[in-house]
C-alpha cells in the first residue's frame, strides 16, 4: 500500500475510521455491533466502511444467521498493509512481517555479535534483513531492544549488553528504510513481551519477567503497558537478592542481574569449556541443552536452575508487594525452564503476606517481544487509517 500525506489523527472523521478499524481487530462484526461498540450512528457507518474498503483495510465477511434477521459481517482485510517488527539482541537480529490481522507473512533471523558489529553496521544489517522480508512499504515499524528506552523520543538510552548509549534507533532505521522517523517506534523488549502476553490472553494486570543476556520486566495494567515517567518502568534486574553475592555492574552487590542473566546461570550449571558455553549454539540451543540435562538428572544443572528459581522468587516478592499483579509471566529463557522455575518462585511468594499472584511460564517463549513489536508497528495504522491512500490498492 502506498503511504500518503498524514491526515490529522485527531479529526472527527479520522477518529471514527480508527474506532471502526480497532473494533474489527477482535474479529468480524455486524454493522449493528460496530455502531454499538464505537458509539457511532449506524447511518454513518456505510460511508466509513466504504472509505476503509477503498483503502483495502476491510471487506465483507459473509452473513451471520441465527435468531432474528441475518447480519452482514465486516472484517479486517489489510493483506497488503505490512507491519514490520525488528528485534536486536546481543547475539542475533530478527525481522518479522505481519499483515493487518497479525498473520505472519515472512520472518528471518541472523546470528551476529551485535556489540562487535557496532551501531552503524548493525543498523545496516538490520535494514538489509528488513528488505529481505518486506514485500512492500510497511505502514509501521517497531524495534525491540534490550535496554533502557526513552519510548517517546524513540532513543535507546543505555544497553550494556550491546555497549550502546543514546542510540537514535528510530532515525537511523527510518533513513535506511526510506520512511519518516515517526513511522518507527522503539521499545524495550520486556515491555513488548508484556504487551504480547496480555494480547495472548495472559491477563490485563500482569508483570512480565524477561530473562536473557540481562533481566528486565514489563508491567501491564488495564491492558496497557505502563512505562513510567521516562519509559524505564519495570527494570527489576537491580533488586538485591543476595547481600553476599557478586558485585554488579551498577556498583551494588547481589543484584538479581548477577544471578539470573543467562551467562551466570550457565556458569553455575557447567564448568568452562562445556558445550553449554558455546555461543555457536545461540540462546535457544544452550537453553535446550540445559533443559535436557536437568530432565536427565544432572545434579549441577538442576541445582543451578533451582537456585535461579529462588532468586527470581526473592525479587518477585518485592514486585508483587509493590505492583499487585494478578499474574507474573516468566518470559525469555525463563519460559523454557518453567517446569523447574515455577515451584521455587511460588514457594518464595507464599512466604510473603501478599504472595497471591499466579506464576506462569510464557506460552510465547523467546518470540514474545517480536510479537509485541508487530502489534505496535500495526498500531500506527490503526490510529490513523488515512495513512494509506484510497483506491490505490
Amino acid at each position: 500500500m502506498a503511504e500518503t500525506r498524514r491526515a490529522d489523527p485527531a479529526s472527527p472523521r479520522t477518529a471514527n475510521l480508527a474506532s471502526v478499524l480497532r473494533a474489527l481487530r477482535a474479529g468480524p462484526l455486524s454493522r449493528t455491533q460496530l455502531a454499538a461498540r464505537c458509539g457511532i450512528a449506524k447511518s454513518a457507518l456505510p460511508g466509513l466502511l466504504a472509505d476503509l474498503a477503498g483503502r483495502g483495510l476491510v471487506r465483507a465477511a459473509g452473513v451471520r444467521t441465527g435468531n432474528g434477521r441475518p447480519s452482514r459481517l465486516v472484517e479486517l482485510h489489510g493483506e497488503d498493509a505490512y507491519a514490520l517488527a525488528l528485534s536486536i539482541e546481543a547475539d542475533r537480529l530478527s525481522a518479522v512481517v505481519t499483515d493487518l490481522t497479525g498473520r505472519t507473512l515472512a520472518e528471518r533471523t541472523e546470528t551476529v555479535d551485535v556489540a562487535a558489529l557496532g551501531l552503524p553496521r548493525c543498523m545496516d544489517e538490520l535494514a538489509h534483513l528488513a528488505h529481505r522480508v518486506l514485500p512492500g512499504a510497511p505502514v509501521g515499524v517497531a524495534v525491540s531492544v534490550p535496554g533502557l528506552v526513552d519510548s517517546a523520543a524513540a532513543v535507546l538510552r543505555l544497553a550494556p549488553a550491546l555497549r550502546w548509549r543514546d542510540a537514535e534507533i528510530a532515525g537511523l532505521m527510518a533513513a535506511r528504510l526510506g520512511l519518516p522517523a515517526e513511522a518507527v517506534a522503539v521499545d524495550n523488549d520486556a515491555n513488548l513481551g508484556a504487551l504480547a502476553e496480555s494480547l495472548d490472553g495472559a491477563g490485563s494486570e500482569l508483570f512480565y519477567l524477561s530473562g536473557g543476556t540481562a533481566v528486565g520486566g514489563g508491567l501491564v495494567s488495564g491492558g496497557a503497558v505502563l512505562r513510567g515517567a521516562r519509559g524505564f518502568a519495570g527494570e527489576v534486574g537491580h533488586i538485591a537478592v543476595d547481600p553476599s553475592g557478586e558485585r554488579c555492574s551498577c556498583g551494588r552487590t547481589g543484584c538479581l542481574q548477577t544471578k539470573a542473566n543467562l551467562a551466570a546461570v550457565l556458569r553455575a550449571a557447567a564448568p568452562p569449556g562445556d558445550p553449554l558455553h558455546d555461543p555457536a549454539l545461540g540462546v535457544g540451543g544452550r537453553v535446550a541443552l540445559l533443559r535436557q540435562r536437568v530432565r536427565l538428572g544432572d545434579q549441577r544443572a538442576g541445582t543451578a536452575v533451582h537456585e535461579l528459581g529462588v532468586a527470581l522468587g526473592v525479587a518477585l516478592s518485592t514486585v508483587v508487594d509493590v505492583l499487585d499483579p494478578d499474574v507474573v509471566v516468566l518470559g525469555g529463557y525463563f519460559a523454557e525452564l518453567g517446569d523447574w522455575l515455577v515451584e521455587p518462585v511460588r514457594v518464595e511468594l507464599a512466604a510473603r503476606p501478599l504472595g497471591h499472584a499466579r506464576i506462569v511460564p510464557s506460552r510465547l517463549g523467546l518470540g514474545a517481544p517480536l510479537r509485541g513489536a508487530a502489534h505496535l508497528a500495526a498500531e500506527r495504522l490503526f490510529a490513523n487509517p488515512t495513512l494509506v491512500e484510497e483506491a490505490s490498492v
